[in-house]
């Protein structure tokens, strides 16, 4: 068969681009990193609720772990960003991701004592959470400067992909060892993917603030925030994540809902369902660089992650649930590339620190308030009804911000503004001087 036979041609084209894989020495290290921390982020994430529950045998116990983790999220992501255009990024990423490491070290004692304390794990969760949304602008507002312009599409989905292959291996082994080796080892084994990721990071390039960058203050943030409100279609990327995570995130239910089954082995599964979905796009989402209406993507997946949502909660038969939260997690990979790349694509990079603080507060937030959402709900109404009602909330409320914003259906990323002026800009910058 030969080079431009549809079938061949076809398959390459739904691979995913690795251009910013061959491109970017920096791009390599950071995802090498970044997979093998997340794995092991993954294995806490199971352990800590499942501890929670273990030691309370409370839903909102459980939800309350979003609780604890907001207010570190909200304060620090804003600040992180700040920090993010002022500082150096690279150091600004390795001293976090060692501090984040010692949590863990904390979690692991505990789980060791005689007596597991509750009160540490929320300590610890909040200490992380603030830790995490310093990092994240950091980690964030890199990307544009290691990655070229037109491969920015493509290393959001790469970047998905290493979180997504960390999210189904994680989760599933975290299952595992946890039932037949202690919350212990999942701790341990998170530690010890702290410290690699730590050495892989000290071999990144220095990233100094460019020129532009205000200093850290509170001002500096509030300027970064009037640029996001001018941006609507911007604007609307945040509204709808956030609408979509708080209303139909099930994870902090995910336990009580196996139970409900009867099906306990299946909880480790559930968490990986999710980024299993979300890991099928990925290793198809070379058609990803040929959608050019970047909002209406949006949308669309987001009305789609709540319909899967609202159908794992009516679902009763644990493979049905399942296959539910694969769908769900692929309409959520679709969104958050798009939304990736909209942002990458359109914000200058002496604002990109803001942004991606403003940016981890929509992907973020919502996840911890959906947590309590969901586990108060549950407590209230069940399990099940919690689930389900959250998935059709989402599906409407996207559908009315959708009706609320037309800058976003309308956005287009041959022809935004923003959008042309950046590549432009970065255009010029590549060209040597004579």
């Amino acid at each position: 068969m030969t080079d431009d036979s549809p079938g061949p041609a076809g398959l390459r084209a739904l691979l995913p681009d690795l251009s910013p894989w061959r491109a970017s020495a920096d791009f390599r290290r950071l995802w090498v990193a970044g997979l093998i921390t997340n794995f092991g982020s993954f294995l806490t994430f199971v352990a800590l609720p499942v501890q929670v529950k273990e030691l309370t045998g409370s839903a909102a116990a459980v939800g309350a772990i979003g609780a604890v983790e907001l207010v570190p999220l909200v304060v620090f992501g804003l600040y992180g960003g700040a920090l993010a255009d002022a500082w150096d990024k690279r150091k600004l990423i390795l001293w976090t991701e060692a501090g984040q490491g010692v949590l863990c070290a904390v979690l692991l004692v505990n789980a060791l004592l005689p007596g597991p304390a509750v009160w540490p794990l929320y300590v610890v969760a909040a200490l992380t959470s603030a830790l995490g949304a310093v990092q994240r602008p950091a980690l964030d507002s890199l990307i544009p400067r290691i990655v070229a312009h037109e491969h920015l599409p493509a290393a959001a989905a790469l970047n998905s992909l290493r979180w997504q292959v960390g999210g189904i291996a994680g989760p599933a082994l975290a299952g595992v060892v946890v039932a037949y080796a202690g919350l212990g080892w999942a701790y341990a084994v998170d530690l010890v993917t702290f410290a690699v990721s730590v050495l892989l990071g000290v071999g990144l390039a220095a990233s100094p603030a460019a020129h532009e960058a205000a200093k850290p203050s509170w001002a500096a943030i509030a300027e970064g925030a009037r640029y996001a409100w001018r941006r609507k279609e911007l604007l609307g990327t945040y509204a709808i994540d956030l609408a979509a995570m708080f209303l139909a995130m099930p994870l902090a239910v995910l336990p009580f809902l196996a139970d409900e089954l009867d099906a306990e082995w299946s909880l480790g599964l559930m968490y990986a369902a999710i980024p299993a979905g979300s890991l099928l796009v990925s290793v198809s989402s070379g058609w990803t660089s040929r959608v050019h209406r970047h909002g209406r993507a949006v949308v669309l997946a987001a009305v789609g992650w709540g319909v899967a949502i609202a159908a794992s909660g009516l679902a009763g038969n644990v493979w049905l649930v399942l296959l539910c939260l694969v769908l769900a997690g692929a309409c959520d990979m679709v969104s958050g590339v798009f939304r990736g790349a909209m942002w990458n694509q359109t914000i200058p990079d002496e604002l990109r620190g803001r942004l991606a603080g403003i940016e981890l507060l929509s992907y973020s937030v919502g996840p911890q308030l959906g947590q309590v959402r969901a586990g108060g709900t549950a407590a209230l109404v069940g399990v099940r009804a919690s689930v389900w009602s959250g998935g059709l909330l989402c599906a409407g409320a996207v559908g009315l911000l959708a009706l609320c914003l037309p800058r976003l259906m309308a956005y287009d990323v041959r022809t935004n503004e923003h959008a042309v002026r950046l590549r432009d800009q970065r255009a010029a910058a590549a060209v040597p001087s004579a």
